[in-house]
């Protein structure tokens, strides 16, 4: 991939190595962290080289000319973290890529459109659905809707416009996708604001890996489920599936990704992983399992996809009851800690790692264990 920001640009830390450079220096890492664990082959899920990302946000950035005019940009934070102005990224999807100037040479001769933007949004699908989230410092009118409707129709986008405690939806605040995976197709809505993966072609082939090395039978229990981006593909190896997610967003895209795939196994519950494990210990009772029957599942395996900051010491626990755990992680310190625990209790039977985010230090890991007893 070529970047004229390589070596500026903080995003792209590790730019200006090829992109097989890059992916070597970050395994080699990896499998030094995790040498006490693992010494076996690891899966390598690769990135696309350039144009992988279906999500990015810009800082809009204004140069001032000689003559009073002003001219627009997008930017990035540098290296320092100080603005960096750009006119293209090598990262981002193809639609992506191809919206941005056309948008910006709207906005740039638009004072109603421009005046106070200071932030864009892009949300994009391999279906070529793309939303813009244009972040403003001042309230949104009438006007500005108008102008908007105008741009969205003109680019054949779907437009929110946001400022302080304000969210204006023109059409649509959110975007559909389908994705192939195992010569499945399956359907997903991405809402505005909520959390997507970054990496379609890579998410998928993490999908993929998972089903592909697991035992599947009895019942499914996920915590952290968002969406339910792997909920949905999983739900049709198990007999049931009960899964958890903190975030209201998330827990609503997450039914709508079950209507949408006719899937009719899975229980969403909106409650945090330690309030699972109160629930599951009898330890309080919540009214937002009173027409669930805890008892009722026989779960065999344990899905889990934490935040960065891994397990808490509770959740751990609960793992090492499980038959089979799937752990996928953003945070590799953070499942070598998990690990530490887990692994008194399994083995680990597959271990992988994900190259979502190319170009960057920063690389996820899966890791699937068996009972040892």
């Amino acid at each position: 991939m070529d970047c004229n920001y390589f070596g500026i640009c903080g995003s792209c830390t590790l730019g200006g190595q090829t992109y097989e450079e890059q992916l070597s220096n970050k395994i080699d890492i990896e499998k030094e962290r995790f040498k006490n664990f693992w010494n076996n082959e690891i899966d390598i899920i690769k990135s696309d080289d350039g144009s992988f990302r279906n999500r990015a946000e810009f800082r809009v950035w204004r140069t001032y000319e000689t003559d009073d005019t002003v001219e627009f940009s997008y930017a990035m934070n540098d290296i320092d973290k100080k603005p960096l102005p750009i006119d293209s990224c090598s990262i981002v999807s193809v639609p992506i890529a191809n919206i941005m100037p056309k948008l910006l040479e709207q906005i740039q001769t638009n004072e109603i459109l421009n005046h106070k933007l200071f932030t864009c949004e892009f949300l994009s699908s391999t279906t070529n659905n793309i939303l813009v989230t244009l972040i403003y410092h001042k309230k949104l009118d009438e006007l500005w809707s108008n102008e908007a409707k105008k741009l969205q129709e003109k680019l054949n986008i779907k437009i929110i416009g946001r400022s302080r405690k304000q969210k204006v939806i023109l059409s649509d605040d959110f975007i559909d996708e389908t994705l192939t995976i195992n010569n499945q197709k399956f359907y997903f809505r991405y809402s505005e604001g909520g959390f997507t993966q970054p990496n379609q072609n890579v998410n998928t082939q993490m999908i993929s890996w998972v089903l592909d090395n697991i035992d599947a039978y009895d019942d499914l229990c996920e915590l952290y489920c968002g969406g339910g981006n792997f909920t949905i593909p999983l739900s049709k190896k198990f007999n049931k599936v009960l899964a958890t997610e903190i975030s209201k967003t998330s827990i609503k895209s997450a039914k709508t990704n079950c209507e949408l795939n006719n899937i009719n196994n899975i229980e969403f519950i909106r409650m945090s992983s330690e309030e699972f494990v109160e629930a599951k210990n009898k330890v309080r009772e919540f009214t937002r399992l009173k027409d669930i029957d805890l008892d009722s599942y026989k779960f065999s395996t344990l899905f889990l996809d934490p935040p960065r900051a891994g397990l808490d010491v509770t959740t751990t626990k609960l793992a090492q009851n499980f038959e089979q755990i799937i752990y996928i992680s953003c945070n590799p310190q953070t499942l070598h800690r998990d690990l530490e625990t887990l692994t008194k209790t399994h083995t680990i039977e597959k271990f992988a790692l994900f190259d979502q985010f190319a170009y960057s230090n920063h690389i996820e890991s899966g890791a699937i264990l068996k009972r040892l007893f």
